[in-house]
């Protein structure tokens, strides 16, 4: 049990670590209006990040085909892929320019997940943090390790929490 605490603990305080970066920006009641898509953003970038090279250098191969959806989707394993060289961790090296890079990276995504970011109407968010300089220091907490949300570590985290770890 003391394990599982620990878990909710360390993603409230990931939660909080972010708000406490809009503060100022964005009223407590409009968080979620950011927390909740970068979160799911993270997850496909989690779940895309092994094959990521893989998708890059099939792109490169098909991106003239008419048949290259089928091909990426192959290529990364799921019903889902992008095709930007970004991720988030290769975002902070690039601080200058993180506005550009991040909208890159989100248009790199397959359009069913295009769909989905679409409609969390978010584009008008990063605009607002880009402009206030929030941005990178938000994107940032969402590349440290309490925001890690590969599916081989949510999966260890269930195993633990089950085995009373």
């Amino acid at each position: 049990m003391a394990a599982r605490s620990a878990k909710i603990d360390q993603k409230a305080d990931l939660i909080w670590a972010i708000a406490d970066k809009l503060t100022g920006v964005y009223k407590p009641h409009e968080y979620g209006e950011v927390i909740l898509p970068l979160t799911v953003i993270r997850r496909f970038d989690c779940i895309l990040s092994d094959t990521k090279d893989a998708v890059l250098s099939k792109y490169e191969e098909v991106k003239n085909l008419p048949m290259k959806d089928i091909l990426l989707r192959k290529a990364s394993g799921f019903d889902f892929y992008n095709t930007s060289k970004y991720t988030f961790e290769r975002l902070m090296a690039d601080p200058d320019n993180i506005e550009d890079n991040f909208k890159d990276y989100l248009n790199g995504f397959s359009e069913n997940v295009r769909d989905i970011i679409d409609k969390f109407k978010f584009d008008g968010h990063i605009t607002t943090m880009a402009n206030k300089d929030i941005l990178y220091i938000v994107l940032k907490e969402f590349t440290t390790d309490r925001a890690n949300l590969h599916p081989s570590e949510i999966l260890k985290k269930i195993i633990l929490s089950i085995v009373g770890r």
